[in-house]
């Protein structure tokens, strides 16, 4: 009788809700270490998303060696310095100025990283793969995580060197890397603007 009345609780849409709006990018972490249960735990919630024709594309790769990660950090930012210089774009000077520190590290110093990836890279797999993201982070939350999306590195992890380096296949295509860690603080709530609604008929 308790089993079924935990399964119901578990299963509350307002659970639920209530991690969709405590999700934060964190940014700032503490140097504990997640254990691999809980990536195991992470890795499961991950392939319960939807996946189109069931074909279930994504792959993954765990990083948590901090030698790794730090090299990895600097060739990301390399690649980003390069592709910035001349571009006029504001964003592109922005990001630029901020990897340009000698100190920053793109992963926050977070000591796991977690990156989705697929040998496919059409429409459907590339959403199938954010899909999967989104469950991670959203059960991350619900450990009393903090995950952040890391754009900056997919250029990084899908040149040979780094493929290489992981021991992947060149066939696959890096697409979604989360960080992961202990929150070091609390992150302020970022406010939403309203759904932009185009049509309702």
């Amino acid at each position: 009788m308790t089993g079924s009345h935990e399964t119901k609780k578990n299963e509350d849409p307002k659970n639920a809700m209530a991690i969709i709006y405590k999700r934060r990018a964190v940014r700032d972490y503490l140097p504990q270490k997640i254990d691999k249960a809980t990536i195991r735990f992470l890795l499961d919630a991950a392939v319960h998303a939807p996946t189109a024709m069931h074909e279930e594309p994504w792959s993954f790769v765990i990083i948590q060696d901090k030698k790794i990660l730090k090299s990895l950090s600097d060739s990301a930012k390399a690649i980003i310095q390069k592709e910035a210089q001349g571009s006029t774009s504001g964003q592109a000077k922005h990001i630029f100025d901020i990897v340009n520190e000698p100190d920053f590290n793109i992963f926050y110093n977070a000591n796991s990283l977690i990156v989705i990836y697929s040998k496919f890279a059409t429409q459907f797999v590339l959403a199938d793969c954010w899909l999967a993201a989104e469950n991670l982070m959203l059960a991350a939350c619900a450990k009393g995580l903090g995950t952040c999306v890391i754009g900056l590195a997919v250029s990084a992890l899908n040149t040979s060197e780094w493929k290489t380096k992981l021991d992947i296949s060149e066939n696959m295509t890096a697409i979604a890397p989360i960080i992961l860690g202990f929150p070091a603080s609390e992150t302020p709530v970022v406010s939403r603007k309203p759904p932009k609604i185009l049509v309702w008929k």
